[in-house]
């Protein structure tokens, strides 16, 4: 069976495993040979055979005792942005060089509690910053200088950000599923550019606690996986309440998931905003999409033309928001403390101007110029506080149009994967990439991204977004597209 191991999602190989048909020790094996085969992808940064390992076996020995948890000896791995005890964690940042944390992120602590065994951790954009994971200044194992990730559908494009390692990591079959972040897309966005499944909850379902912070009012945690029914395994252990710790953590009990999946879609109202089907998204992925929404109608959903008018607005409105937070967060880099630290500077204040300088990368540091602008006297007014409004109008244009359907549709990104290197200096190209995922971020909301087809022979995704807390709603949508469909099936060759 070991031959095809890494075909098995999280449920399959949790199956399995609690079915002794494999051990923990023989599919952590398995997967660190494939890390090890596949390095070229750059998309592990840290990994630690023992420390993998040694959670197999005591995985196994729950299974055999009968203890065995949810997700017992399912490997996984872990976006760089999540503090970790037991490997390095840099944020992709050179201003973290070295440091390791005293304790776990709450995100990993939970999965770990409910069985899973931590392959490494996995590339990210610095700081969670960009739609490419080509701003990474860390060196992917096997590497001795930072390199970009690269799409496995396509070496030569990029995967998508700022988790595009996690995404690779789960469409290249090195690890079952992951967990990534989604700031303003960075979970659905490189989910659909590698033909994965990912999901964001409701913004404060799962603990930020020891994420590396970026945009706090944006920032939350989700899983990246096979299918809807791998995410909604792995989100059930991901979320619940951390108030101690996160205080904007909901007071939301945990809940399974995957209690819906298997839901008829009679009746169900797919809201299709006109926004996302302007001029600006490619012919291919305007025909994947309606595609996937002509295979929900034959499931028996209906679809209704809804509008989100503010849909452009939510581009300068989110890098205002972000950059603004990101200004004030990463404020505490500087040197003192933990992580990089100038050699060469003449007094404190040269201190921190000589760490920082060398420490961030070119689009920390322009997203800490705009932020620190943006905050500044006689700017907040102007500039801050108009977007935090228009902020609140996108929030309500997301339920006037909920008061017509109960999940919008729409595509996770107006194009493909593009190649490495194409947007070049051009840091707008990749922000306008953002446009459809950033209005449900900026209004809390759930959201996912589905395979849906190919453009190219580059995979399409199909966003879904829900109201707050319809978590459960969506992942029966989803799941019930991927029973009549195989797209997330699909396998990228060689791989």
């Amino acid at each position: 069976m070991s031959a095809e191991l890494h075909q098995l999602g999280v449920a399959g190989l949790a199956a399995a495993l609690r079915e002794r048909k494999v051990s923990a020790v023989e599919a952590a094996h398995h997967h660190l040979s494939r890390i090890r085969a596949h390095q070229d992808l750059g998309a592990f940064v840290a990994i630690d055979e023992q420390l993998t390992l040694s959670q197999a076996r005591a995985a196994d020995d729950r299974i055999a005792a009968g203890s065995a948890a949810p997700l017992e000896g399912v490997p996984i791995a872990h976006k760089d942005i999540f503090v970790t005890a037991d490997l390095p964690t840099t944020a992709g940042s050179r201003i973290l060089a070295g440091y390791r944390s005293p304790f776990d992120a709450t995100v990993v602590r939970k999965l770990g509690e409910a069985g899973a065994v931590t392959l490494g951790k996995l590339s990210c954009d610095e700081f969670a910053m960009g739609s490419a994971n080509e701003n990474v200044a860390v060196p992917a194992i096997g590497f001795d200088h930072a390199v970009p990730v690269r799409n496995p559908w396509d070496t030569g494009r990029i995967p998508g950000g700022s988790s595009g390692g996690s995404a690779v990591a789960v469409a290249a079959r090195l690890a079952p599923g992951a967990t990534g972040t989604d700031t303003g897309g960075s979970i659905r966005q490189p989910a659909s550019f590698c033909g994965v499944t990912g999901i964001k909850p409701t913004y404060g379902r799962a603990s930020r606690y020891g994420m590396v912070a970026f945009a706090s009012s944006l920032d939350q945690a989700g899983p990246m996986a096979r299918s809807a029914e791998d995410c909604a395994l792995l989100l059930s252990a991901m979320c619940g309440p951390d108030p101690e710790r996160d205080s904007t953590s909901l007071a939301r009990p945990a809940e399974d998931f995957s209690r819906q999946l298997a839901g008829s879609l009679d009746g169900l109202r797919i809201g299709v905003p006109k926004e996302f089907f302007g001029e600006g998204v490619a012919p291919g992925v305007r025909a994947a999409v309606d595609a996937a929404l002509a295979e929900y109608e034959k499931l028996g959903a209906r679809r209704v033309e809804i509008t989100l008018p503010r849909t452009e607005l939510s581009i300068p409105v989110y890098y205002i928001i972000a950059a603004a937070e990101a200004s004030s967060n990463l404020s505490r880099f500087d040197g003192v403390k933990f992580g990089h630290r100038a050699k060469n500077y003449r007094d404190l204040a040269d201190m921190y101007a000589q760490t920082r300088e060398e420490g961030f990368g070119d689009e920390v540091k322009r997203r800490i110029m705009i932020g620190t602008y943006v905050l500044s006297h006689g700017y907040y007014d102007a500039y801050y506080l108009q977007a935090q409004k228009v902020r609140r109008m996108i929030a309500d244009d997301f339920q006037q149009a909920f008061a017509q359907c109960d999940v919008i549709a729409g595509p996770a990104a107006p194009s493909v994967a593009w190649k490495l290197g194409e947007h070049g200096d051009d840091p707008v190209a990749d922000y306008l990439a953002d446009i459809f995922t950033l209005p449900g971020s900026l209004a809390g909301l759930p959201g996912m991204s589905v395979p849906a087809g190919f453009d190219g022979g580059l995979p399409v995704g199909l966003q879904l977004i829900g109201n707050y807390f319809a978590e459960a709603k969506l992942l029966n949508a989803a799941h019930a597209f991927q029973q009549a469909t195989d797209w997330h099936l699909r396998t990228p060759g060689g791989y």
